[in-house]
């Protein structure tokens, strides 16, 4: 069960070293003033690094405040010490609150970036400091240089790992990528494509890892290949909508456009936005004699590509101008 509100800040008070002091201020002020007046004396306070201060304001107040605003400002506030004290509990508890009373809101979003970039780096920080000779540890290296272009020493890495724990998931996977990297537009993929086999035998249940070997079939027209690879993906994934879109088209390209229509039809029901989705159905629909059908997603895909300020190739994928 979720700790009570109560609970939650009087954790957090203890972290940043409340004061009975202050506390006792708190209340004094909290009989001659309103919840507005005391919230937002906190989050004066809290602007100016006063933390504990500010939250006997916010844990006797908050919950009576009935403008959005001004509620919203003392719960960002309390992250805002929260985050300060490392006190990731009470910080992202809070955040998932704003989100819920107003989602999408880009400074939430903003903060809420900051918090959990700040956790990973604490994470990785206590990964390394308590276990630095751990294979997780390695890997963390290796993801870190593979993210920066250094494929070799990551790949070295990866195999480092595997010499030692042959069985762990998704490092097969992150040497495929590394070979595909390697490999470019134009290069031989076998490397790649028996890193990602070899994925699948560690980890049967990698959805990416079938999806790109179905992706490899495609490339060499081996539809039927490419067909049994898209469909195993999306058994595996339900919401792998990039694997629906595939299948479908893998089977347009056998020539099957009356078994294309349903993955297609389910791909743009989970991409509406996606003028590829409506293209490849239209397609599918004129092949199939359903004129009607194929004229509405052409229509939808101008729209998806109006939306998307983007210019269309003649395959019906968006594409920056």
């Amino acid at each position: 069960m979720r700790r009570s509100r109560t609970a939650k800040r009087l954790a957090l008070a203890g972290a940043v070293a409340l004061s009975g002091v202050a506390a006792l201020h708190a209340q004094s002020h909290s009989a001659t003033s309103s919840p507005a007046e005391q919230v937002q004396r906190g989050v004066q306070l809290v602007e100016t690094g006063r933390c504990a201060q500010a939250l006997p304001l916010f844990e006797h107040n908050l919950s009576r405040i009935a403008e959005k605003a001004l509620r919203k400002q003392g719960q960002m506030a309390t992250v805002r010490c929260a985050m300060a004290v490392g006190d990731e509990r009470v910080a992202t508890d809070y955040l998932f609150d704003l989100q819920q009373e107003s989602p999408g809101d880009p400074e939430i979003l903003f903060v809420q970036t900051h918090l959990f970039s700040e956790m990973a780096m604490r994470s990785a920080r206590e990964l390394q400091a308590r276990h630095p000779d751990s294979y997780q540890a390695q890997r963390l290296e290796a993801e870190s240089l593979e993210s920066q272009g250094k494929n070799e020493q990551a790949a070295a890495l990866y195999r480092s790992i595997l010499k030692a724990h042959p069985k762990v998931a998704g490092i097969h996977y992150h040497l495929g990528q590394i070979d595909l990297a390697e490999a470019g537009d134009s290069g031989s993929t076998d490397a790649a494509q028996k890193e990602f086999e070899a994925e699948l035998a560690v980890d049967p249940a990698n959805a990416s890892a079938v999806f790109i070997l179905g992706e490899l079939a495609r490339r060499k027209s081996d539809w039927s290949r490419a067909v049994e690879y898209f469909t195993r993906a999306t058994h595996l994934d339900v919401g792998f909508s990039e694997a629906y879109l595939a299948l479908g088209m893998s089977l347009a390209g056998e020539g099957k456009f009356a078994e294309a229509r349903p993955a297609l039809e389910h791909y743009v029901r989970l991409e509406p936005n996606d003028p590829a989705g409506h293209y490849q159905l239209a397609v599918a629909y004129a092949r199939t004699g359903d004129q009607v059908a194929a004229q509405r997603q052409m229509a939808l895909q101008a729209q998806a590509a109006a939306r998307n300020k983007t210019s269309d190739t003649t395959q019906g994928h968006s594409v920056q101008p």
